[in-house]
């Protein structure tokens, strides 16, 4: 499969500070793919990399078939990028801005970009300096949408939004970006679920993994056990157990790497008392959470 965005052994250091270490990436073309991470994992900085804003410190990266720090505006003109940050024309209005931004872009389509504006319901005549954060977004996604770019880069875009507008914001880049790969930052997570295909989490500055969302939440389950009395807890846990936990007769812990026809005599061997086994599905945000708590005690 033809990747979109591919990178090995990335890495990027300011001084003596590690943003990246060592990140291997690969992001299927035609796929929506969530990198999630704690604050000051690097996910900001992998984006700036691979749009080449910054430079690596080391290994390299793809986009688009094209290594990242050969860029160039026909490459550009293929892409779209929008950042929570994202500096704007402030003076300009709404439907200068998308004017002076067609010349740029030869596959431009005034037609998509008519049915944009329509859908965001943006105020063409109004300045961008006095648009809400909600609006400013939504002209942003309008402007990296209206020519059809091959992949769409998202950097924490539904940060500071109301629900209805990341819920507007969602129904446009997915009816108008059918076919396009979609790669998007965000610590919204359960924004994230409802959508992506494909989910790569940063910690510590390297990737711990990336794989299919459906993959990846068939994996995660949490583990209940009930006992009769308060259970002597084993001093050596199987790997893939996170967060273990006891209060009274009742034992707490996630499985990362959960195996239905297995679990049952793996709980046995080191709880050969237990009295019942409940097993929960568990959703990103509780996934996350267990991961980032595992990395930190580690």
């Amino acid at each position: 499969m033809t990747s979109a965005i591919r990178t090995e052994n990335l890495s990027k250091s300011f001084r003596d500070t590690t943003a990246l270490d060592g990140v291997n990436l690969d992001v299927p073309e035609g796929s929506i793919y969530g990198l999630v991470g704690p604050n000051g994992a690097g996910k900001t900085t992998a984006i700036k990399v691979l749009m080449n804003i910054l430079r690596p410190s080391g290994g390299r990266s793809e986009v688009l078939q094209t290594d990242s720090v050969r860029l160039q505006p026909r490459h550009f003109a293929q892409i779209g990028y929008v950042s929570e940050n994202q500096e704007m024309p402030e003076w300009m209005t709404v439907g200068y801005f998308l004017k002076y931004l067609s010349a740029f872009y030869p596959t431009w389509d005034a037609s998509l970009e008519a049915e944009l504006v329509k859908q965001f319901q943006l105020p063409v005549d109004r300045k961008l300096k006095h648009l809400s954060r909600g609006m400013l977004m939504k002209a942003a996604l309008a402007s990296s949408l209206a020519y059809r770019p091959k992949l769409i880069v998202l950097d924490e875009p539904f940060t500071g939004l109301d629900a209805l507008v990341r819920d507007e914001l969602i129904e446009g880049l997915l009816a108008r970006a059918e076919g396009t790969t979609i790669f998007i930052s965000s610590h919204d997570l359960a924004e994230i679920e409802s959508f992506a295909s494909h989910i790569g989490y940063l910690d510590q500055h390297r990737l711990q993994f990336s794989e299919e969302l459906e993959s990846l939440s068939a994996r995660f389950r949490e583990i209940v056990l009930t006992f009769d009395t308060a259970p002597t807890m084993p001093r050596e846990w199987p790997t893939s157990w996170l967060q273990p936990e006891s209060v009274g007769p009742v034992v707490r812990f996630v499985d990362s790497l959960f195996d239905e026809e297995g679990v049952g005599a793996k709980v046995r061997s080191l709880f050969p008392d237990y009295r019942d086994m409940a097993v929960n599905g568990m959703p990103l945000r509780s996934i996350f959470v267990a991961l980032a708590k595992s990395g930190r005690a580690s």
